[in-house]
């Protein structure tokens, strides 16, 4: 439990600072402050959001497969049905999955 909580104290201290780390240097010519624009935490979110997504994908599926392949082993007369309703779920997954990672790519912009 302390080791858990330690690693979400460090991920959420790393995640508070990031401001501080993508911070614009004084100065600077408007080509280098318009290439560290694109550099911030909305990028940092975006990419934390698809990371999520993907993980839960991952899941999902895993979850599916691992159910699949149980019932089948205790029915294998169905296991057609079974494998075709497994494809089709998968299907579905992926389908949010993009979804899920266009949404962030149109907020990284």
């Amino acid at each position: 439990m302390i080791k858990w909580f330690s690693l979400l104290t460090l991920v959420l201290m790393v995640t508070l600072t990031a401001n501080i780390a993508f911070a614009q240097e004084e100065g600077g010519d408007g080509a280098a402050a318009a290439a560290s624009a694109k550099v911030g935490p909305m990028n940092l979110g975006a990419a934390t959001g698809a990371g999520l997504v993907i993980l839960g994908a991952g899941l999902g599926i895993s979850r599916i497969g691992a159910a699949a392949v149980e019932s089948m082993s205790r029915q294998p007369e169905v296991a057609s049905q079974i494998q075709t309703a497994m494809i089709i779920s998968a299907a579905l997954i992926e389908g949010a999955t993009f979804f899920a990672l266009i949404v962030c790519m149109l907020f990284n912009t």
